[in-house]
């Protein structure tokens, strides 16, 4: 085993450790080990990604997520299929597709070929897997990219048909014509979940229109609209049958309107400003009421059509009049609602329910399918109905029908795929009856477990609950053809559920089902022989395909029926927010459709990660750092740790911060490495002592030092949290408490013991060593999950000193049964399980007080500018109602931390019968509780409970209650209480906690020795400085000199009158004036520095033979080349020199340093 560097390069360290795991195969074989095993299965999916875009954020956090919970499942005892799925149908590549070859319409697919056309999309389908792999596996998740699934996959594809045969068969498919958000871009419906993805805040024109009433000379009609594009297209006007409208005369223009009487503000935004708007004054100005009507009184009304268009048509005579529904409301435009049935939801369904539409009729519908304008729409015939808005106005302007125009800034749907607006347009789509089921599926949710939990009972729960059926088809080319054949009339109809089943309906086999083969399939027809079935035209949307993947992934049914069936709901599985109605949904309304079962068990939500600003990440703004290089300047663990230490895991918003990365480094990777490192090497300094270091738990076991028992509770206690709350899913709580439990080991454990670990304080170094062993082992194998490449790179040099080591040689490694040491991976291992027999509560509540006892302490010393170097007299605790178990600790094994932490020389836990000299106990209402419960009582509480004395108060607590006005008040629970500091005297300062439960008291005052003291510890901190920069290891010894300005003595004063304290230090290697130092002797560093306040020069030398001074100089010059290594106490030695003998004895003619001669000699009185 050889030392470690001082510093560690995270990201290369992940580099080699991911080559060496390509290398050795070590997924794979951890897979094998859990086969051969026969664990149990965990049935985990993985939400196929499109491959037509590099990995995000978004991906990337997924995906640790996905990999934490899937390696601790396998860590715990399950076999987990862990295989990578590829979404490769649909929008996201047609219109990548689109924009390479400059398609504008669906024509120009057919011109060129679906056949071409697919080829084409089937090349991009896969461009960027090998980066996905690439950046996958740096991240350090295991996923089976070899043995992955792509929808495109006619074993994929199959299994989809067979879904949609099933619903098929149970009635749950139809055909109809529905007005759906639409792509004009994509040429294609979307769903309603789709339309949701991608709202924006935009400026559309809102118009205020006037439709003359036939027989009211004069009188028209009004109506607002945010859409004018579709006002040729109008067939009818729409009031609330109970709403009151008015009929008045606009004064300014003559006209007279009927409109809403709740909505007149739309005409006269004045009656807006409350404060401007005076009726009795300004109304007579404004206008004139003719008649308050109900809305059901104007129903049946003729008016005038808008445009000419439609007018002539056979249907018209069922156009142009007013109808009545309660969905019109009166929060905005004039509560009278304009009809164009092709263009909005409601419109159709008003319109056919008041026969101004039929069903199965032809509908006006002027916009084909890239939503340009065409006949009867001359005007703008060949226009984007969005770029013919103007042109229309200008047309109503000109005809006189334009009554108002404005701009109304709202929130709009755009395609998720193209980003451009969506309208809402009448197409023939095929259904999925989800409102049919939609109790089902609410009731199949209610079987799942969410973390968050509130985003499964509120946002998804509203989800369902108001489920619409789900348009499934597509008018495109690149994805599953819908497997329906049917004849022209369509009242012949046949679904197709496998390959096997076309083939012998049609006699040809085909080995791929993309629209370029099955297209050319027909069918005979059974009911009218001589003639054939056609497939319909649609394709799947590519969400049933990913909503199918559960059972298509596996070619379910046609193979891998039984291990399906078992493994079914999967057990995890996980994605964005935004999924919630996606790909969720789709899974959740195909399992209740097929088996009424959930598809999963178990979620993780998590939420969006945004760029710093907190707007969207954008590559076009560049306003967040390339993941890549994130990875490759701080390492992958650092960056996973970040991700799933933040909110984003419950479902809340990250705003990344490439410093949260930097932050993971520093604050625990770096502390964790260097305690790591420090074990390492005291380990070496223990075996070269010749004392093996073999780990044994029953020495971890058999300690009585009290930090030992401590921080062996908090792993245990670690180890039983993690799994308490992975089996929860609650990753957000894991991270927390394993970074909490790094800083507690590198903070506080390690630093505590730092010199009886390296073996300063006698021979209880090796249990000391044996206790951190465990502890790192243990953690190490706890947070494996979490940050894999750390914790491969720490097991690979803990596992050495195992016993079983030598066991993974000929294939040990990788063989079962797995165990530390033995097994060549930590991700082989099972996760320790926690020890109830080293669980101690009390342990761990001691050293929690200890905590906030050092913690305030130096929260003193900085308010009283006071250095750590230099001692403070006494520390006084007081504490709120302390355990026994606390007061014997921290006053008694812990003791001497509390002392040397603070670098005091006493400390004391005030007795409860003395607080009241120390402390004022001080109670205060809890408004958040009380408030509620009193109301008008609660200042006439908070009046006495101020006014309680020190004594009062510490009386209502043990009395657990207080009794104010005949109310009782619960003193544990409704009322705060703090201590604060009373004790009088200059020389105190105290600082009590943020809850006022402890308040920690200091003396002090600085005499003689207090100054002594501090200037002794800034020596050593000088020399100890001076040791590190020389390289020295702390076995190297070393004499020391140090030399003072001219006539100062303070730091020759302050050695004096500390000298146990650099004895021990420096195992008798004493501090001694430079005056004294050998002529000959060889410096190793030296420095100038401050020592309370004076400068003074310090060397470190390298140890010497100090010679009497009344010596021959030659003699001294053979002394001189002697290595003291070979010397030893009272060695007698023989030299001739110019052909003279001299017999020389040490302790008498020399002397082993020159603090022994010094003593021995009585240079100075205080080192004697």
């Amino acid at each position: 085993m050889s030392s470690l560097p001082p510093g560690l390069d995270f990201a290369k360290t992940e580099e080699d450790i991911c080559a060496k795991w390509a290398a050795d195969d070590t997924f794979k074989t951890q897979d094998k080990l859990s086969l051969e095993r026969g664990d149990e299965e965990f049935t985990f999916y993985d939400g196929p990604p499109f491959a037509t875009g590099l990995p995000h954020y978004g991906h990337i956090l997924a995906g640790t997520i996905k990999d934490v919970v899937t390696r601790y499942a396998v860590m715990s005892g399950k076999h987990v299929e862990r295989r990578a799925g590829w979404d490769c149908h649909g929008l996201p590549v047609e219109y990548e597709i689109d924009q390479q070859l400059n398609i504008t319409h669906r024509d120009q697919v057919l011109e060129m070929g679906i056949d071409k056309y697919n080829d084409t999309c089937r090349s991009i389908v896969t461009r960027y897997t090998k980066e996905w792999e690439r950046t996958v596996n740096r991240l350090g998740r295991w996923i089976d990219f070899e043995n992955d699934y792509k929808t495109m996959d006619p074993t994929f594809m199959e299994s989809v048909w067979w879904v949609f045969k099933q619903l098929f068969e149970k009635d749950l498919v139809y055909q109809g014509y529905k007005v759906m958000p639409y792509s004009t871009a994509c040429g294609t419906p979307l769903s309603n979940f789709e339309a949701g993805l991608n709202y924006k805040d935009v400026r559309d024109p809102a118009v205020v229109v006037s439709f003359p009433v036939v027989g009211e000379e004069g009188v028209s009609f009004v109506a607002w609209t945010t859409t004018p594009w579709t006002l040729p297209s109008n067939l009818a006007l729409c009031v609330h049958p109970e709403m009151e409208y008015v009929k008045l005369l606009d004064k300014k223009s003559g006209n007279t309107y009927y409109l809403a009487k709740n909505r007149m503000p739309q005409l006269y935004p004045i009656m807006n400003n409350k404060k401007k708007w005076k009726p009795a004054k300004m109304a007579d100005d404004l206008y004139e009421i003719k008649e308050t009507l109900k809305g059901k009184d104007l129903v049946g009304k003729a008016y005038e059509p808008l445009f000419p268009f439609f007018a002539s048509t056979p249907e018209s005579k069922q156009y142009f009049r007013v109808i009545s529904d309660t969905y019109v409301t009166d929060d905005a435009g004039t509560g009278i609602v304009h009809q164009a049935p092709a263009f909005g939801e409601d419109d159709y369904r008003v319109c056919l329910a008041h026969g101004i539409i039929i069903k199965g009729g032809d509908i006006p519908c002027p916009v084909d399918a890239n939503g340009m304008f065409t006949d009867p729409i001359e005007p703008v015939k060949g226009k984007h109905v969005k770029e013919a808005d103007n042109t229309l106005i200008a047309l109503l302007k000109d005809a006189g029908r334009l009554v108002q125009k404005d701009n109304l800034d709202h929130s709009y749907p755009y395609c998720w795929r193209s980003d451009t607006p969506l309208i809402y347009k009448a197409v023939p789509s095929w259904f999925v009856k989800v409102e049919e089921i939609r109790d089902k599926i609410v009731a199949n949710n209610q079987k799942t477990y969410w973390v968050p939990n509130h985003v499964k009972e509120v946002r998804f729960h509203n989800w369902l609950t108001d489920a619409r059926d789900w348009a499934v088809s597509r008018n495109r080319f690149w994805g599953t053809p819908i497997p329906i054949w049917a004849s022209e009339s369509f009242d012949e109809i046949v679904c197709i559920g496998s390959i096997d089943e076309l083939a012998e309906l049609s006699g040809i086999r085909v080995d791929d089902l993309h629209r370029e083969v099955v297209d050319e399939v027909t069918i005979p027809s059974k009911k009218n022989p001589g003639t054939v079935l056609k497939r319909v035209d649609e394709v799947f949307d590519c969400w049933f395909e990913s909503g199918s993947m559960p059972y298509a992934q596996k070619h379910y049914p046609f193979e891998n029926k039984e291990k399906f069936e078992s493994g079914f709901p999967a057990d995890f599985i996980a994605e964005g927010l935004d999924q919630t109605r996606g790909w969720f949904y789709t899974l959740m309304v195909l399992s209740t459709a097929l088996f009424d079962k959930p598809a999963f068990q178990n979620l993780i939500v998590n939420g969006l990660v945004l760029a710093g600003d907190g707007k969207k990440m954008s590559k076009r703004l560049k306003n967040y750092p390339d993941p890549n290089l994130v990875i490759g300047k701080y390492g992958a663990d650092a960056l996973r740790m970040y991700l799933i230490n933040s909110p984003v895991v419950r479902a809340e918003s990250l705003k990344f911060q490439e410093s949260g990365v930097l932050g993971v480094v520093k604050e625990v990777f770096l502390p964790w490495y260097n305690a790591f490192r420090f074990f390492i090497q005291n380990v070496e300094r223990l075996e070269a002592s010749g004392t093996k270091f073999i780990p044994s738990v029953d020495k971890v076991k058999a300690t009585t030092n009290p930090t030992d028992i401590w921080i062996s509770a908090a792993t245990q206690g670690l180890i039983k949290f993690v799994h308490q709350e992975m089996k929860a899913y609650r990753l957000y709580t894991v991270m927390p408490a394993l970074v909490k439990f790094v800083t507690q080991l590198t903070n506080w454990y390690v630093r505590l013991n730092r010199d009886r670990l390296k073996g300063m304080e006698g021979g209880d170094a090796e249990t000391g060593l044996q206790v951190l062993y465990d502890v790192l082992l243990g953690v190490t194998m706890v947070m494996a999950p979490f940050t894999p490449f750390i914790t491969e790179f720490f097991y690979q040099h803990l596992r050495k000193m195992q016993p079983s080591y030598k066991d993974a040689e000929n294939g040990g490694g990788v063989s079962n049964p797995v165990m530390p040491g033995k097994s060549d991976s930590i991700h082989f291992l099972k996760l320790p399980q926690y020890d109830e027999s080293r669980l101690n509560e009390d342990a761990v509540e001691a050293m929690e007080a200890l905590q906030t006892v050092v913690e305030l302490g130096r929260n003193v010393r900085e308010k009283r500018n006071i250095g750590l170097r230099t001692p403070i007299k006494s520390v006084s605790a007081v504490l709120r109602n302390p355990t026994e178990n606390v007061v014997a600790a921290i006053t008694g094994p812990l003791k001497h931390y509390i002392l040397s932490e603070l670098n005091a020389w006493d400390f004391q836990v005030v007795p409860k019968e003395a607080e009241h000299d120390w402390v004022t106990m001080s109670l205060q209402p809890n408004f958040e509780i009380l408030g509620r419960k009193l109301g008008k009582k609660m200042k006439a509480v908070q009046a006495a409970v101020k006014a309680m004395s020190h004594e009062e108060a510490v009386a209502c607590l043990q009395a657990g209650e207080l009794v104010v006005d005949d109310v009782t008040i619960d003193a544990k629970t409704e009322l705060i209480s703090k201590l604060s500091f009373s004790k009088e005297g200059d020389h105190w300062e105290a600082t009590p906690n943020a809850d006022g439960s402890v308040v920690v008291a200091v003396d002090c005052t600085q005499d003689e020795a207090i100054l002594s003291a501090g200037k002794s510890r800034e020596l050593i901190n000088a020399i100890q400085q001076l040791r590190k920069n020389a390289g020295l290891d702390l076995s190297d010894q070393v004499e020391v000199f140090f030399e003072e300005e001219e006539g100062v003595t303070s730091v020759e004063d302050a050695v004096a009158g500390n000298l146990p304290l650099f004895e021990t230090k420096f195992k008798g290697a004493i501090p001694v004036p430079k005056r004294f130092a050998p002529s000959y002797r060889v410096v190793l560093k030296n420095d100038v520095v401050d020592v309370g306040g004076s400068n003074v020069e310090v060397s470190i030398c390298r140890p010497s033979i100090a010679a009497k001074d009344s010596m021959d100089e030659l003699v001294v010059t053979f002394l001189s080349t002697l290595d003291i290594s070979d010397v030893s106490a009272g060695q007698e030695l023989s030299c001739s020199v110019d052909g003279k003998s001299h017999s020389l004895k040490e302790g008498q003619d020399f002397w082993l340093n020159t603090a022994s001669k010094v003593r021995a000699t009585k240079a100075v009185s205080w080192l004697s």
